[in-house]
């Protein structure tokens, strides 16, 4: 039986430890177990954090072990090798494919029946095979996708237009890395396509500033790495969203990381698309207008993908 308030959580470095921190101030969850590699780790995180109870909501925070997976109702997978300065999220695919494919075997001996959540580098890439080494439908296998970067996209927009972020509608979809694009098309600021809005706060130069705009939002986990390390506390709030639309069946749209069937002509890998995120996971992925451009950027994409996707089964 699936207990709908417990999630695990498997890997316990930045990523893992900041999004567990961003849960427990959520409440969403009553139980939360923390799994790594280096149990001590674990442990300590899981301390750390229930330290801190007396101020939230109660929770029962612990390290544990896969057995705890079987009645989790959501397991995040961060675990794997961090991107490290100049590197790109694709060139962690062989260490990283390698540990999820430990820790999927781990979580099959067990009878979970929740939905898997990747978070772990290069995103796309690890939920499809995710989907592939579990077997599990493809609405139950779901990565973070761009929602952090469509975040991203939204803040940027709204300093330069000096409007609230939540009032920005837009969406970078693709590969979570130097493919995506942004869905300038389909933009808005509450209901006001997004060019309209620029000349009424006195901007004309479209073109120019949009491109300035998707640059910093591509590059911008680069300039984090590059002065603090990793990045961390994005993701974790991302991470909290999706797991909010799972848990509270919200319908939330969310470009996370889907497994295609068919969708703008793609099949046979995962890579982000606007998607409606309830109780099920991935229960309907939309697919909106694009425009020419549009297209043929997200399929140079996802041709970038197959081919790594390739790449990987050829060595199986």
């Amino acid at each position: 039986m699936v207990n709908t308030r417990k999630v695990v959580i498997v890997g316990c470095g930045m990523v893992g430890s900041s999004i567990a921190f961003a849960l427990m101030q959520d409440g969403l969850f009553s139980n939360m177990v923390l799994i790594d590699s280096n149990k001590d780790k674990a442990l300590g995180e899981a301390m750390d954090l229930s330290h801190g109870l007396p101020y939230t909501s109660p929770m029962e925070i612990k390290a544990g072990d896969y057995d705890d997976c079987t009645d989790a109702s959501l397991i995040i997978i961060t675990a794997g090798a961090t991107q490290k300065v100049g590197e790109t999220r694709l060139d962690l695919i062989d260490r990283n494919v390698h540990i999820l494919k430990n820790i999927i075997e781990e979580i099959k001996k067990r009878d979970f029946k929740g939905i898997l959540l990747i978070v772990a580098n290069p995103v796309d890439v690890l939920t499809y095979e995710a989907y592939k080494i579990s077997g599990y439908s493809k609405n139950r296998v779901i990565g973070s996708g761009t929602v952090l970067d469509t975040a991203r996209l939204k803040y940027l927009l709204s300093k330069h237009l000096n409007v609230d972020s939540r009032s920005v509608h837009a969406f970078i979809i693709g590969e979570h890395g130097d493919s995506e694009l942004p869905l300038y098309s389909s933009a808005n600021i509450s209901g006001i396509a997004l060019d309209d809005f620029c000349e009424l706060r006195g901007f004309s130069t479209h073109d120019k500033a949009k491109d300035e705009i998707f640059d910093d939002v591509k590059n911008s986990a680069y300039a984090i790495i590059a002065k603090k390390g990793s990045t961390y506390y994005g993701i974790a709030m991302a991470v909290d969203k999706i797991c909010d639309a799972i848990i509270r069946d919200e319908k939330t749209v969310l470009p996370i990381s889907v497994v295609l069937d068919g969708e703008y002509g793609l099949s046979n890998l995962a890579l982000a698309l606007p998607t409606i995120v309830g109780k099920n996971g991935a229960e309907d992925v939309l697919e909106i207008p694009l425009n020419v451009s549009e297209r043929n950027r997200l399929k140079a994409s996802a041709n970038q993908l197959l081919d790594t996707i390739e790449q990987i089964e050829s060595k199986d």
